[in-house]
């Protein structure tokens, strides 16, 4: 059973059924024992940092999601909150990888936020790129990015280059929206959903 944290309300509909669509059975939660028991757990993440995280909190979910051992997988605002804090509204992160997410820079022909299709810039070879090619697309929207760094595996290139995927131990994170991206998401959701989990 995979389980998606539900904590912000936010419509989950589409990754619901983007997980159903792979023959994989779901359920949304905030369940201590759900999320335990689960093989996968997905961090999913619309909206602002500082709310999102004391949504996890009043949930008491933070050290829960900290203490995971089997694969977690942080989607946009999501992935954002493994790091370890954000310039939006200057709040604390989970701290399960190293870094910053930071405002992106608006310039001539490059708004904030980053709404649409970008390529995908392999960086390091990751599970998560079987069956893709060297210019997959992907669909993002957000205001907020991490730079690239150790842990970045794919990186998408804006106003400037920001991690679009992160991968560290059994943590990842997409920047972006694999369940809006097509085939190309649904493969890079496939391939997080078929690593072996360590429960």
């Amino acid at each position: 059973m995979i389980a998606v944290i539900d904590v912000t309300g936010n419509n989950l509909t589409s990754l619901v059924n983007a997980i159903h669509q792979l023959g994989f059975d779901c359920v949304l939660t905030h369940s201590h024992e759900d999320i335990i028991k689960a093989s996968h757990v997905i961090l999913p993440g619309v909206g602002a940092a500082p709310i999102a995280m004391q949504a996890l909190q009043d949930h008491k979910l933070v050290e829960l999601i900290q203490q995971l051992r089997q694969p977690l997988l942080g989607i946009c605002l999501g992935m954002q909150l493994l790091f370890e804090h954000s310039e939006e509204g200057d709040v604390k992160g989970l701290g399960l990888i190293n870094g910053n997410v930071q405002a992106l820079s608006s310039t001539t022909g490059f708004p904030v936020p980053h709404m649409g299709w970008n390529r995908l810039n392999w960086c390091q070879n990751s599970l998560l790129q079987n069956g893709l090619g060297a210019a997959d697309y992907v669909y993002f929207v957000h205001g907020f990015a991490v730079t690239v760094g150790e842990h970045t595996v794919a990186s998408c290139q804006y106003s400037g280059e920001f991690s679009a995927i992160v991968q560290k131990n059994n943590i990842y994170g997409m920047q972006f929206h694999p369940e809006k991206s097509a085939e190309t998401g649904l493969k890079l959701l496939n391939n997080f959903l078929m690593l072996e989990g360590v429960c």
